[in-house]
């Protein structure tokens, strides 16, 4: 008997995402790897040894792949209070989960929630005189959805260097210090639980269908991290990494750049930032937020982001640089088109991660110089009318710009950066094609794109922003056995229920790596 047998899979409908065969009957897999697809008597007559796969009245589609995402940091977060959870209906019901956590936490212990929506409730928002109310026998860091800023009490100001006064508020680069650096003034679960939390969320990811994903801020200890989950055989999600760029030179200096790894580790690029984010209002914009004077946050100057691209790009590796608002994605088009030096590059495009507030003008720079996008996925079913209250109408029209930039041509992936915002695909499929908020309010309806556009994002545009195309994003011979056994038809099914298509099945490598309940 052979290790690898022959597989023959079939379902009511098979949707490829090759152009020369976009529906096919059946597939032949040999170990991961898809060998054959075509008619179901055809393969049959080639493998006639063939184990047969059916999964009958479903759809297989290619496995779902989250370009920009946090698994690594997410893995840190088990023990950690869940302030998106629907019983924090506003900061009093979050002040009072932070308390009882505190109550059953030694003191001196960091005390920790994330995913805290400061405009829930409608009320005020916390401060660190409320953390102090809770607790000053413990450190506590409630970190806001955006990942972009955060609240600690005084215990924890003091830990990290600040004076105990204000409002407690720390934003950006000083965060990632605290909470996410190599060295974090934070308490960090030990390496067993982080390897737990991985396995964790994978298998909660797997659930939704992802097969693949984009980590987008790695330091090399979390690199560590995630090889040893992988020498442990614990790995069961493929993973691109995007090297914090703070690392750039330790990692280039030793030959390590995009490319290095394997299909289930490897490192995609380096990652910078120009700006803050879009549910923090920290992007930088052209015209300032809805009703105030403020234009956002500049996170890196343009002299020190050319110097680091031109250092990435002579080097061959990609870069990609976290660039949300107008005037964000307009210095970094400027730094770019002057600082490549006729220096060939990589072999893959660079990336602006999010590129939300987008221009015309803007839309065609990138193009010209062969940029790929990566916007959020699934932003205006997540965040709905808030947007329009900080962004207005007219910019919403030009916001996570997914119409413009696929017929444009421009190679646009699919991202959740989770969790910041749902990593479930199916609801960013759904959002990317009715551009619909929870509660029905329709945002930015000249950005819309078809169903068949938004399953393409979140498949081939994750694989080509990622230089995977060539063994990932589609079922085709040569290609990675990584598909989703789906309830329903994406292509078919109505645009307002797309979210709530069963995942049946995850398949990976041609292994089965999750199936619903009493499959």
């Amino acid at each position: 008997m052979s290790e690898h047998p022959t597989r023959i899979v079939t379902a009511a409908t098979i949707r490829t995402m090759s152009e020369s065969a976009p529906r096919v009957q059946a597939m032949a897999l040999l170990g991961d790897r898809i060998v054959a697809t075509g008619p179901l008597a055809e393969l049959r007559e080639r493998f006639p040894q063939a184990e047969p796969v059916d999964y009958g009245p479903a759809t297989v589609v290619p496995g779902f792949n989250d370009a920009h995402q946090h698994l690594i940091d997410l893995s840190a977060t088990l023990d950690q209070l869940d302030a998106g959870e629907e019983r924090f209906t506003d900061a009093r019901a979050l002040l009072d989960g932070l308390a009882e956590r505190c109550a059953d936490t030694p003191p001196g212990r960091w005390v920790r929630a994330y995913r805290y929506d400061d405009t829930r409730g409608g009320g005020p928002g916390i401060t660190r005189a409320d953390l102090d109310r809770v607790s000053t026998r413990h450190p506590i860091l409630v970190t806001q959805v955006s990942d972009h800023w955060g609240v600690l009490n005084s215990p924890a100001l003091h830990l990290a260097g600040h004076p105990a006064e204000g409002d407690g508020i720390v934003a950006e680069l000083e965060l990632f210090r605290l909470a996410w650096s190599d060295e974090p003034v934070v308490e960090l679960p030990s390496t067993a639980e982080r390897v737990r939390g991985v396995e964790v969320l994978s298998r909660k990811y797997h659930a939704a269908g992802i097969t693949s994903i984009g980590d987008a801020l790695v330091s090399p200890e979390q690199l560590g991290l995630y090889a040893q989950v992988r020498r442990q055989g614990r790995l069961s999600l493929r993973v691109t990494a995007l090297i914090d760029a703070t690392y750039t030179d330790g990692f280039l200096d030793n030959g390590i750049g995009t490319g290095f790894g394997d299909e289930w580790l490897r490192v995609g690029g380096f990652k910078a930032f120009v700006d803050g984010a879009v549910a923090g209002r920290g992007c930088l914009l052209e015209e300032p937020f809805e009703g105030t004077e403020d234009h956002g946050i500049q996170v890196t100057p343009p002299e020190e982001l050319a110097a680091l691209f031109a250092r990435v790009h002579r080097a061959g590796s990609v870069l990609a640089v976290h660039a949300n608002g107008d005037r964000a994605i307009r210095q970094l088009l400027d730094v770019i088109e002057t600082n490549r030096d006729g220096a060939p590059g990589p072999a893959q495009p660079h990336r602006i991660e999010h590129c939300s507030v987008l221009t015309e003008q803007a839309l065609e720079r990138i193009s010209r110089a062969g940029l790929a996008a990566v916007p959020f996925g699934c932003f205006v079913a997540a965040h709905g009318p808030k947007l329009l209250d900080w962004y207005g109408a007219e910019r919403l029209q030009r916001m996570f710009a997914h119409r413009w930039l696929l017929d444009e041509g421009i190679p646009v992936g699919g991202a959740s950066d989770y969790s910041v915002s749902p990593y479930e695909p199916l609801l960013a499929l759904q959002s990317m094609v009715t551009r619909e908020s929870a509660d029905g309010t329709v945002l930015g309806p000249a950005q819309r794109i078809s169903a068949a556009e938004a399953l393409w994002v979140y498949t081939v545009g994750s694989a080509m922003v990622a230089g995977e195309q060539r063994y990932k994003g589609r079922l085709a011979p040569g290609y990675l056995a990584d598909y989703v056994v789906l309830g329903a038809d994406p292509l078919t099914a109505d645009p307002r229920e797309l979210s709530t298509i069963p995942v049946r099945h995850t398949v990976i490598g041609g292994e089965t790596v999750w199936s619903a309940p009493h499959e």
